[in-house]
């Protein structure tokens, strides 16, 4: 299948730019990619591809997270592939779906990665979320929209998130890469 961008070359370029500590996801993403479109479909039960955004008001100072229905946590935005491969392009529809922004727009570049367990919920059993992260930027307007994924949608400050001890901890991760991005 010709993609608009080479995933196993995202992932490379993202381990490059990463401590030992976070490279170490690099495998079980690469090894999940060797499988091909399965990997990007929620059948494969036990796990597949996500891709999420780190939605940043145009300040730069802030992102937009979802009190997410099902998990009941502060997360960012995200969902199932459903067979895309160009997992930006994911991110970047879901944060659209999900928070009724228009505007926005998507860095190509993995921005984070992070493998998560989902636990079992309505018949479908646990699974693991090969979630895949991008940057998103807001449009000109910042007014969202709580679709019926989540229970609610907040704009937080991105220095308090990641000094948030209560906040999740991938969260706080990217929070930290965003003020190291943004300081230096």
């Amino acid at each position: 299948m010709n993609r608009p961008w080479d995933f196993n070359a995202r992932l490379e370029e993202w381990a490059q730019a990463q401590d030992g500590e976070e490279a170490k996801n690099l495998a079980v993403f690469a090894e999940l990619a060797v499988e091909g479109g399965i990997a990007y479909r929620r059948e494969r039960l036990a796990g597949h591809f996500t891709a999420s955004s780190w939605l940043v008001s145009g300040d730069g100072r802030r992102t937009l997270l979802t009190h997410h229905r099902k998990l009941g946590r502060w997360l960012q935005l995200g969902g199932h592939a459903d067979g895309d491969e160009d997992l930006s392009r994911v991110a970047l529809k879901e944060a659209e779906e999900e928070s009724g922004l228009t505007g926005l727009s998507v860095e190509p570049q993995i921005y984070d990665l992070d493998r998560h367990w989902i636990p079992e919920h309505k018949g479908v059993p646990g699974h693991w979320h090969y979630d895949v992260r991008f940057v998103v930027y807001a449009g000109d307007s910042e007014e969202f929209a709580v679709s019926d994924e989540s229970l609610d949608l907040a704009w937080r400050d991105i220095a308090a998130l990641a000094a948030d001890a209560d906040a999740d901890e991938s969260l706080r991760r990217m929070a930290r890469h965003w003020l190291e991005r943004t300081l230096s």
